[in-house]
């Protein structure tokens, strides 16, 4: 992992979740602002995907457990995607707030990804 890399995606995941927590706390409905700032941390992830297997063959390798890492990597990938489905099945504003609690989630799956990778084993 790229330490900035993994700050800028923590900082907007968290941005992406105040922001749709905000939104459904106001009663809004998702719209194309909520599901954009999910679509922004997923794009991100994708991001993160390539950057986690090309890191590697470039000298930048995990310290801790591979299989760890992405395990949390692809569960954060599917996290924008199964929220956003709940949020246009069931549009209220709790759907919204549902995006932001996703959102926050991924903060925090992608801070343990960042201790994963950097913080040796043992």
């Amino acid at each position: 992992m790229i330490d900035w890399f993994a700050w800028v995606q923590i900082g907007v995941a968290v941005a992406a979740g105040l922001f749709c927590l905000i939104l459904g706390f106001m009663g809004r409905r998702p719209s194309d602002f909520s599901v954009g700032a999910l679509a922004i941390v997923e794009v991100l992830l994708l991001a993160q995907l390539v950057v986690a297997i090309v890191a590697p063959f470039v000298g930048n390798a995990a310290a801790g457990s591979l299989l760890e890492f992405y395990t949390y990597l692809v569960a954060a990938i599917l996290i924008p995607v199964g929220v956003t489905a709940f949020a246009l099945f069931e549009r209220s504003r709790w759907s919204t707030v549902v995006l932001g609690v996703g959102a926050l989630a991924i903060a925090v799956m992608l801070a343990r990804m960042q201790i994963i990778w950097t913080v040796p084993i043992g």
